[in-house]
């Protein structure tokens, strides 16, 4: 089984990649113009109050009318190395899906809502609960992740390649 430190480092970079997939509040989906490759990079803060540099990969498909993504994601960290996918849909200002770590064989579920340019989720897991914030700004986005475990916060800004 993985720890939760772990288990955490892999939803944190997943919903930073579902997440920067959104587009400010006037376009239609928070998936519109998404589809391509994404690069970004980050800090993860450990409950010692150590820090980390995150780097992350990521290739999207929206399709369903820019209502559902589909995003495979690789990021690596001094310490981390790991493989994510998702599925997530977007509905009448909600967003939910699915997500899997494949080295590790984790999944969990994402829900949350989407309003005036800022998503909210919360990342579920067997082994950990993670809060979610996105802030889009033009074609960037940052991303603020946070937990009461091993991992208290995770920093990450994306944009597309």
């Amino acid at each position: 089984m993985m720890t939760s430190q772990k288990a955490f480092v892999a939803v944190a970079g997943l919903a930073a990649c579902i997440l920067a997939a959104a587009t400010p509040a006037f376009a239609q989906s928070p998936f519109a113009g998404m589809h391509g490759a994404w690069s970004g990079s980050g800090t993860i803060m450990l409950s010692d109050g150590s820090k980390e540099r995150l780097r992350c990969r990521a290739s999207y498909r929206v399709s369903s009318g820019d209502n559902a993504l589909q995003q495979s994601l690789r990021c690596a960290s001094d310490s981390y190395k790991f493989e994510l996918s998702s599925d997530v849909v977007s509905e009448g200002g909600r967003v939910s899906g699915s997500w899997s770590e494949t080295s590790r064989g984790i999944s969990g579920s994402l829900q949350g809502r989407a309003s005036g340019g800022r998503i909210n989720v919360v990342a579920d897991s067997p082994v950990f609960t993670a809060n979610i914030t996105l802030t889009t700004t033009g074609n960037k986005q940052s991303v603020s992740i946070t937990s009461q475990g091993d991992i208290r916060q995770v920093s990450i800004a994306m944009v597309k390649s």
